[in-house]
């Protein structure tokens, strides 16, 4: 990964392809302006993805992609430590000393595969003014390819409502919920929200569908199911979490699948019915 140094009054942008940003910009605005290439960033990553701002005080960052990552650091207050989840027009103050970004799903480790890329940001009060460094930072590709949509589960699919019946406590905020749900109370989840339920009355088939939803949230490196041996309920919080944080599941398909069942289409809520899986 390369290195960057800047000082007071200088912006840092980072994405998949962020040097038409700098081009375009201001050329006075230029000079103060620096690009970082992500190194295999996965093409469904924005072309800025985030922006770091050095001020006489503080440093900002603000979040420009619609990538989804999460913000570690540690304040020198006692159990000060926070992680916060950026979206798409968030700013966050960094805090002094390491400040790590998870950018989920962000590093391309073979075709149609995915990982988590880290950026670690480093803020550290300088005793004396010092140049900027800068070493090894890509050459500007001004014809790269536009931002590919995000891997997504497919709408109305057995999976896409697994993964909604799972992952529902943390999209409609309720993340303190004591433990995921159960393979039985997914299923009549979704029976409540279609009338059908495929035939997910099966426990087994329930664990095959988080699976096919844990493969594509963590990618096949960092799957918890080919991590180690066990039932699915051992890792279906994490894959729950997993699923709202990356965005597989959102809280407006939430809303799409109530306002269906409340107008009676759960079985036929685009018009037309969605193929069955087995």
């Amino acid at each position: 990964m390369p290195t960057v140094v800047l000082g007071s009054g200088e912006t840092l942008l980072v994405g998949r392809d962020p040097h038409g940003a700098v081009a375009d910009s201001d050329p006075d605005a230029e000079l103060r302006r620096t690009a970082l290439t992500l190194p295999r960033a996965a093409p469904h990553v924005s072309r800025v993805v985030g922006e770091v701002v050095v001020g006489e005080e503080v440093v900002r960052l603000r979040w420009r992609g619609s990538t989804e990552a999460q913000l570690s650091s540690l304040f020198d207050a006692p159990g000060g430590a926070r992680r916060v989840a950026l979206t798409d027009g968030m700013a966050a103050l960094l805090d002094e000393g390491e400040n790590h970004v998870l950018l989920l799903r962000g590093r391309q480790t073979a075709p149609g595969q995915y990982g988590d890329l880290v950026l670690v940001v480093d803020v550290t009060v300088p005793a004396a003014e010092h140049p900027v460094v800068l070493e090894g930072v890509p050459v500007p590709d001004l014809d790269g390819a536009p931002t590919a949509p995000a891997p997504r589960l497919e709408a109305w699919s057995r999976e896409w409502y697994v993964a909604l019946a799972l992952a529902e406590p943390w999209l409609v905020g309720a993340d303190d919920y004591p433990r995921p749900p159960s393979n039985r109370e997914i299923y009549e989840r979704i029976l409540t929200w279609r009338g059908h339920a495929w035939n997910l009355e099966r426990a087994q088939r329930v664990d095959d569908a988080i699976r096919v939803v844990a493969r594509m949230a963590f990618g096949p490196a960092d799957d918890p199911f080919s991590q180690g041996t066990g039932r699915v309920q051992n890792v279906r919080f994490a894959v729950g979490r997993r699923a709202a944080e990356v965005r597989l599941v959102t809280a407006e398909d939430l809303g799409v699948v109530e306002a269906a069942r409340a107008r009676g289409a759960g079985l036929n809520p685009e018009g037309s019915t969605p193929g069955a899986l087995s």
